[in-house]
């Protein structure tokens, strides 16, 4: 079985290539999906060695359900741009699905600071029993990866319970995190994340998964 690790970019001309040349040690196939990026991102990605796919910017979902359908490897790993996941992780990630154990693997920080985050996770945790559903760093196997519509404003948490509710085994294992500077609006996104995630537990029926935690 063969890994594909898909790196959803936008503006990380500065950092993409270290993080694909760190990939590339674990990964069979590094594809960069840069989502409409106004620097360098794109040229960076290839000369680091990566297969790139351009696109209009339509957000970090739109780029991932891409990557999901350019993808070649039987297990995709998906992994930031921004060098805050450790590519030494990706054997671990992807391990439980090479070994027939899992269909989604979650990455789990070794601490979660922010309340807001924490929240996110308990929510969650009503419907899919995981301790952290906010990173982004991940394995899917790619038959599973193409039968999630991830359609409106999809986020983590709403990613893991669409996934528990087509049954799908989830698991988690322990990851590493690089220290960076976050420019992201973080308190905003967590806000939009807790009313899609509300929205979601109202809308779907409970249904049987297979998700479990390690």
């Amino acid at each position: 079985m063969t890994v594909s690790t898909v790196i959803p970019a936008y503006n990380e001309a500065r950092r993409i290539g270290e993080v694909i040349k760190s990939a590339a040690q674990y990964a069979d196939e590094v594809l960069v999906v840069d989502d409409g990026s106004s620097d360098s991102t794109a040229k960076a990605a290839k000369d680091a060695g990566a297969l790139v796919i351009c696109k209009e910017h339509g957000g970090y979902i739109s780029a991932i359900k891409r990557g999901f359908s350019e993808a070649k490897g039987d297990t995709i790993v998906m992994m930031d741009a921004d060098g805050e996941h450790c590519a030494e992780d990706i054997p671990r990630l992807a391990a439980p699905i090479l070994f027939g154990d899992a269909d989604l693997v979650l990455g789990s920080r070794p601490h979660i600071d922010r309340l807001s985050e924490r929240f996110i996770n308990w929510l969650t945790s009503f419907r899919v029993k995981v301790k952290d559903c906010g990173s982004g760093f991940r394995a899917i196997r790619r038959d599973s990866a193409l039968k999630l519509e991830l359609s409106g404003k999809c986020t983590c948490g709403v990613f893991v319970l669409e996934a528990a509710s087509l049954g799908l085994r989830i698991t988690e294992v322990p990851i590493n995190l690089h220290s960076i500077s976050k420019r992201r609006r973080i308190l905003w996104s967590h806000f939009q994340q807790l009313f899609y995630i509300l929205h979601w537990l109202i809308k779907s029926p409970v249904r049987k998964s297979a998700a479990n935690s390690r």
